[in-house]
């Protein structure tokens, strides 16, 4: 079944709307596109499917409250504003919600709800005890407190870190361009929409930068990001315009809008998810081609022989990415060397450790049960 046909049987769906879908260019909420936007989740809901919203937004709304028509500098400014814009949205999102006859629930979450395992599978418990009680949870960045996703604007990770959460079908990503294009189509005209990857190599996330709104702070990069995340979780992931009239019914009725990113075929199960996508990323270890094709055809754990050069200044217990030659990524796992002990370390077989470094260490670089394929 290819991916197009796999939406229209997707059940549990999350959809993540940015702020250029949001606000008006004057920074100010467009109300009658939220409105909509309500009203297609809610007669989704009602169709039987499970939804639930990712939402950024809340620094727009502060910014329209207070009549300000640009963001601030100062990270305590914009944190100021996203408090105060974050009531207004969640009362907004619940008038429309309650006219057309649902019941939303609140969920705020940072990047420390990932990173800590027993907060990761109480975010994932709870979002899954809300979706049992019939309710759409709207789950905002919680940007009051939360330094580093105001300055990189990582709602579109966060979206895919949320469907991975609720082993969702489907995660669609609305935004103020169509999909991703061959090149930025803002200044280059001759620019295509690329319907489908079906792969993120290191040329898609070469294309992938560049292409920012006015008001949001990424452009695809970070959406490129959240498709190596839903694809890897066996999520189908789709870039739209937001703006589009009925572009969330469209995409789930397999109607070809915007960029498709198909889901592997295998989900992760709950802790391999969130080795791979909630703990930081401390560094990078570059492997050879054998190493790779073990690891790909066997699930081989990661052993010195077969790593050829590392960056980053990671610590053993730290995650770490995997990269190709060609530096395309094919796993994260945790490392059990520090980068100057496993530099020390590389190209060499294990049983030449104890003549490079002092007491006995791991036979594996990274052991294959700490260790999650990306591609």
């Amino acid at each position: 079944m290819d991916a197009r046909e796999r939406l229209k049987e997707a059940r549990r769906v999350v959809v993540k709307v940015g702020t250029s879908t949001l606000a008006h260019d004057t920074g100010k909420l467009d109300l009658y596109r939220i409105d909509h936007l309500i009203r297609e989740l809610s007669d989704l809901k009602n169709q039987g499917k499970e939804i639930l919203l990712v939402s950024s937004g809340a620094i727009a709304a502060g910014l329209g409250k207070l009549g300000l028509t640009q963001k601030p500098d100062s990270i305590p400014e914009k944190q100021a504003i996203a408090a105060i814009g974050q009531g207004v949205l969640m009362h907004i999102y619940e008038k429309f919600f309650a006219e057309y006859g649902q019941i939303m629930g609140q969920v705020l979450l940072t990047k420390e709800n990932s990173v800590r395992h027993n907060q990761y599978i109480h975010s994932r418990d709870s979002l899954l005890a809300q979706l049992m009680m019939g309710a759409i949870p709207v789950i905002n960045e919680n940007d009051a407190v939360s330094v580093d996703e105001i300055k990189i604007g990582d709602n579109d990770n966060l979206s895919a870190m949320v469907a991975t959460l609720v082993d969702a079908d489907a995660l669609i990503i609305l935004s103020d361009i169509e999909g991703l294009y061959t090149a930025n189509p803002a200044t280059h005209p001759e620019a295509r929409l690329l319907a489908e990857i079906p792969e993120i190599t290191p040329e898609v996330e070469h294309i992938a930068g560049g292409a920012g709104s006015k008001l949001g702070t990424g452009g695809m990069m970070t959406k490129v990001q959240a498709a190596q995340i839903a694809m890897s979780a066996g999520v189908t992931m789709v870039i739209a315009d937001g703006s589009r009239e009925d572009v969330i019914r469209d995409v789930l009725a397999g109607e070809p809008v915007g960029t498709v990113f198909p889901a592997r075929e295998s989900h992760l199960r709950v802790r391999k998810s969130w080795l791979a996508f909630g703990k930081r990323l401390a560094g990078e270890i570059t492997v050879d081609d054998g190493c790779a094709a073990a690891m790909r055809e066997t699930g081989s754990s990661v052993l010195a022989a077969g790593v050829v050069a590392l960056d980053g200044e990671f610590q053993a217990g730290n995650t770490v990415r995997v990269l190709t030659q060609n530096q395309q990524e094919i796993a994260r796992g945790i490392v059990n060397y520090d980068a100057d002990t496993l530099q020390k370390l590389l190209g060499h077989k294990t049983q030449e450790f104890h003549q490079l470094v002092d007491g006995e260490g791991p036979a594996e670089v990274i052991h294959r049960d700490n260790m999650v394929l990306m591609a």
